[in-house]
């Protein structure tokens, strides 16, 4: 499967042992994040209309790693939604070798910018996470605190 380039592992981004460092991962998964929020009419048109995603929880898992150069692709799913969250996973892969690198878990609220406060999703966008492709059940998060 051909996935496109998302970044390629910058200089600042590996470690004293050569591959890529914590942190780094977690700016590419907001990378992900970026790419995924206009197939679910987020992003800048939802800021338009004074609503926002904040990131409530995140979760990652390394599995391979990735140096120097490497080109990073990902692919995006959504988990579960309710009336004020959604919950989705990114999976990083080297896009040369196809391997899995990282995954993470991200659970979203919607926010009512102008209140910063918890606030429901519009119907439409509750539409849109409705019909995007369902993924597996979430490995370690979930829409609710045990």
């Amino acid at each position: 499967m051909t996935r496109p380039v998302l970044a390629r592992v910058r200089p600042e981004w590996v470690d004293h042992y050569g591959h890529m460092n914590v942190a780094p991962y977690v700016t590419v998964f907001d990378m992900a994040t970026d790419a995924l929020w206009p197939q679910l009419g987020l992003g800048e048109p939802f800021v338009a209309r004074g609503l926002g995603t904040f990131a409530a929880e995140n979760w990652v898992a390394y599995r391979r790693e990735v140096r120097l150069d490497d080109p990073l692709a990902a692919e995006s799913e959504v988990l579960a939604h309710d009336e004020k969250r959604l919950l989705i996973r990114h999976r990083l892969f080297h896009a040369g070798e196809g391997f899995e690198s990282a995954r993470c878990e991200l659970l979203f609220l919607c926010v009512d910018l102008s209140l910063r406060r918890v606030s429901r999703w519009p119907e439409e966008t509750r539409g849109a996470f409705a019909a995007a492709p369902p993924g597996p059940p979430p490995e370690r998060l979930a829409l609710r605190r045990a």
